[in-house]
């Protein structure tokens, strides 16, 4: 016996949480970056550092994801996370302020702070998400991957606009007091949207326990992990999302340089270009949002096909920013528009697809592992953005030496993005297809387990 489904009542209470989320990291990857580069006058490589050990600390959400399992409950994890996060924020900020008098210790304390960051973030990430494949049904998973990330997106907008009004003009205490208060803010919303969100799940495993929970129990990480890690399903899955995001991430930190040098734009004129991309990306989840709907289901093409082409799309897209890099006339606007349209199109596919897979397993049951399935997916997603800037910018930077020209080498680094697009399609293609087992996948997922091993 399965508890009930999810509404959209409880579906908006976990966008709450995913808003809370990314409210907190906006601030310590975006607000404290500004202040470390321009009030402090430190290496951009401080920041840049930091947001990719934030990154690399998430490999271990298969473990948090196994944590979760093992509870048989989502919701203490999602709260510890948030708190765990909370606190990583505030002892960023304080690290911040740290490094105006200690540049050395306070540099060592923004370490141990975006270690904590990264760990709330996996923990509450993953559990959020692992809660959605339990307790969404299937005509309902894109709708309400679009209205959570939805929610995440507003909480990135409306946290930057209220915390820069409140820190400025900026100073040390303004900025501890903001960050503190926006924790404190975060925790109590998260609290509230949790509290009772899996009541009918305890009621159903004291009168029905299930057949297989004293199996799921006793195993150990590394056991779970091999076994997920056998069905084909999730490893073909594994390498869809390293290899799309991997693409979608490597051109965030190139575009708005790339319009600057090639085509001329101004500062303000790349923003709006960001900018425009962001509204395609918009416009790209809405339509898959739609045709996920009960309304229009089937009519429009499956989730799974909407996934497949958003990234043959991406990469059509793509292959239009060499033609802009290589030839001066171009509409570089609706070209960018046309690649947020397919980028969020395929995210949010593959965001509806992962629910599905999660709760599925290798023999169509899934139940007892969706945190450990979703914690792999998140890691190779995490792997993915912290790898895609570095590569994106360094791949700019080579082709310019190699090539000794500045357009041949966006061409370059653009024409590679739209292969690993083409790659991911074709591995997204296989795993609709039902033949993943075919792909040569031979990786054992060792760098994974570091999470952990215990119980």
């Amino acid at each position: 016996m399965r508890a009930p489904t999810f509404g959209w009542f409880q579906i908006i209470r976990l966008g709450l949480i995913q808003a809370c989320l990314g409210a907190v990291v906006v601030v310590t990857t975006s607000t404290l970056n500004r202040i470390m580069v321009v009030e402090l006058a430190l290496p951009a490589l401080l920041p840049g550092f930091l947001v990719a050990w934030h990154y690399a600390v998430q490999m271990v959400r298969p473990r948090m994801g196994f944590g979760a399992d093992k509870g048989r409950r989502n919701t203490p994890w999602m709260m510890g996370g948030m708190l765990v996060l909370g606190l990583g924020g505030v002892m960023a900020a304080t690290a911040t302020v740290w490094m105006a008098a200690e540049p050395f210790y306070g540099a060592l304390l923004a370490w141990l702070s975006f270690s904590l960051i990264g760990l709330g973030v996996s923990a509450c990430g993953t559990s959020l998400l692992a809660l959605m494949a339990k307790r969404v049904p299937d005509e309902r998973r894109a709708p309400a991957a679009t209205a959570v990330w939805l929610m995440m997106i507003m909480g990135f907008a409306i946290t930057a606009g209220v915390v820069g009004q409140l820190i400025d003009p900026y100073s040390p205490r303004v900025l501890l007091k903001v960050s503190a208060g926006l924790s404190l803010v975060t925790a109590f919303i998260t609290a509230l949207c949790l509290w009772g969100l899996e009541k009918d799940d305890e009621a159903i495993e004291v009168v029905v326990p299930s057949a297989n929970t004293e199996r799921l129990q006793k195993q150990k990480f590394k056991e779970a992990f091999r076994e997920v890690w056998s069905e084909p399903a999730a490893r073909t899955f594994t390498v869809f999302v390293f290899m799309s995001m991997l693409a979608y991430s490597a051109q965030d930190l190139i575009l708005e340089p790339f319009a600057g040098a090639v085509h001329g734009f101004t500062p303000g004129q790349t923003t709006q270009l960001s900018g425009w991309h962001h509204m395609g990306v918009l416009i790209g989840m809405l339509a898959v949002a739609g045709a996920g709907s009960r309304w229009v289901a089937g009519r429009l093409g499956s989730v799974q096909a909407w996934m497949v082409g958003g990234c043959l799309v991406s990469a059509l897209a793509t292959v239009g920013l060499v033609s802009s890099a290589l030839s001066g006339e171009w509409p570089l606007k609706a070209n960018v528009v046309f690649l947020g349209v397919a980028n969020g199109a395929f995210s949010i596919a593959a965001i509806a697809t992962m629910m599905r897979l999660a709760g599925d397993g290798a023999d169509g049951s899934g139940r007892g592992r969706e945190g450990t399935r979703m914690g792999l997916w998140g890691a190779a997603q995490a792997a993915a953005f912290g790898l895609g800037g570095l590569l994106g910018t360094a791949a700019s930077d080579l082709a310019q030496v190699l090539l000794g020209e500045q357009r041949t080498a966006y061409a370059a680094v653009f024409g590679m993005q739209a292969m690993m697009f083409a790659v991911s399609a074709a591995v997204a293609l296989r795993l609709r297809s039902g033949s993943p087992a075919r792909l040569p996948l031979r990786f054992d997922g060792s760098a994974l387990l570091k999470g952990g091993s215990s119980s």
